[in-house]
């Protein structure tokens, strides 16, 4: 059939084959991962155990289980299974198992087609599978790592449900890998490998939510790494940097060097050294961290140590974050990178952080007064007669837009929270205030109404 063979189960795994092509998951409930549609009594899972599917996209990033998956369901139906890549096939070959597909139907039989990498088709490629799709010669079933909303045809997209896989958390990845290592048959159990759980979590880790690459990584290991007298392979952290070719930095996302890390990025933004906070987040990203949660992290810093004084800073944080969500590693570290150099040599004022931190003392210390009664609305008549609104002045009907009115409760009156500094765009706010404050001591403004 040239490009296209349909898929049969495979009972034992073929010499030569990748431990990742050995490990995929033959059943449901070998499958580990996307429990929110694959789980016991979830709709997917019920489709599938039924042979009730309709045409399906699975999208989501590498090695999650897209492609294992549209194998566990060719092993669940009764249909001819083809699967081709997007990569090598044209409107020629499309053609070709459209209208053998077409023919199958005439003899009651159903086609699933399975087309790998199907955001790298052109819109005349996609084209041609619709009026199949919608005729139900074939059930569709794509697999993509980009948003289909881009790079699907709207016509084909509509006639398909789309199901969105997330990455392997670490633990999950763990849990491969410890089966892999235990399976005599399909994965390294009989080759004796020893692996400490720290060498596992770091692979975990450095494969960032792929399998696949887990896989590929704990293969080479173990192959890089010669038996001892006894027979066993002990996996080392030593080894596994000459594998990757590549340094492994002292790093425990949940431990003291997580912290100390994170605080010496922080300190170095916050004593405006790009270089510091340059190397301390190139180091976090390296040795493993999640990337969002620096995000997360130089947005507070945006909040607590800059503040006013640039308010810029906090919308290139969170364009920083969008900007890494929508192009990922590596290239997206950059995006973080620029955000962490922009924040340590923006102009400095904790005024907002220590102005939020003072009323939150005074909240536990002081009786939570109602709202002054001028400050309230007055919506109906009985609350209008009870004084709901009187006194209330009306800024707008003022030249200056100030008026004299008190807007804290009571016992509160005349307490300060932001005290702006004189740095970068606070200068500019710390006039502005000053001048208020001028205004409602020499001018008492009119009263009026809302």
């Amino acid at each position: 059939m040239g490009l296209f063979r349909a898929i049969e189960p495979e009972e034992e795994p073929q010499a030569g084959r990748p431990l990742a092509d050995r490990m995929r998951p033959q059943t449901l409930d070998e499958f580990i991962g996307q429990e929110e549609l694959l789980g016991p009594g979830k709709p997917l899972r019920t489709q599938i155990e039924r042979d009730e599917l309709s045409s399906m996209l699975l999208w989501g990033p590498p090695g999650c289980g897209k492609t294992t998956l549209a194998r566990i369901i060719a092993k669940h139906t009764r249909s001819e299974f083809i699967p081709f890549s997007a990569v090598l096939a044209g409107i020629k070959e499309i053609k070709e198992v459209m209208a053998k597909a077409e023919g199958a139907r005439r003899y009651g039989r159903r086609t699933i087609v399975f087309v790998d990498e199907v955001h790298r088709f052109n819109r005349a490629q996609q084209d041609a599978f619709l009026p199949h799709v919608e005729a139900g010669n074939i059930l569709l079933i794509g697999a993509t790592t980009d948003n289909p909303s881009f790079e699907v045809i709207a016509p084909l997209l509509s006639r398909m449900k789309v199901y969105v896989l997330h990455a392997l958390s670490e633990g999950q990845i763990v849990a491969l890998l410890r089966r892999a290592i235990e399976d005599p048959v399909r994965g390294l159990g009989k080759e004796q490998v020893e692996a400490s759980g720290e060498i596992l979590e770091r692979i975990a880790v450095l494969a960032n939510g792929d399998a696949r690459a887990a896989y590929n990584t704990l293969e080479a290991l173990v192959l890089g790494t010669e038996p001892g007298a006894d027979g066993r392979r002990v996996l080392s952290e030593a080894r596994l940097e000459d594998v990757l070719q590549k340094k492994l930095l002292p790093y425990d996302k949940a431990g003291e060097e997580h912290y100390n890390l994170i605080s010496a990025l922080h300190k170095s933004v916050r004593n405006s050294d790009p270089d510091a906070a340059l190397y301390w987040l190139a180091r976090m990203i390296e040795s493993g961290e999640d990337p969002l949660y620096l995000a997360r992290r130089m947005v507070r810093m945006a909040s607590e140590d800059i503040g006013l004084a640039e308010p810029g800073a906090l919308a290139v944080t969170i364009a920083a974050k969008e900007a890494f969500d929508f192009i990922g590693p590596p290239e997206g570290h950059l995006a973080l990178a620029q955000a962490v150099v922009y924040l340590s040599l923006a102009p400095k004022s904790n005024a907002l952080y220590t102005g939020y931190g003072a009323v939150q003392k005074d909240l536990q210390s002081t009786i939570a007064e109602p709202v002054p009664l001028h400050l309230r609305n007055a919506p109906t008549g009985l609350m209008s007669h009870l004084g709901y609104g009187k006194g209330y002045q009306y800024a707008h009907n003022t030249e200056e837009k100030v008026t004299d009115m008190t807007c804290l409760p009571e016992s509160l009156l005349g307490r300060t929270y932001y005290r702006p500094t004189d740095q970068g765009f606070e200068a500019r706010i710390r006039q502005r205030l000053e001048e208020i404050r001028r205004i409602q001591k020499k001018n008492p403004a009119a009263k009026g109404e809302e």
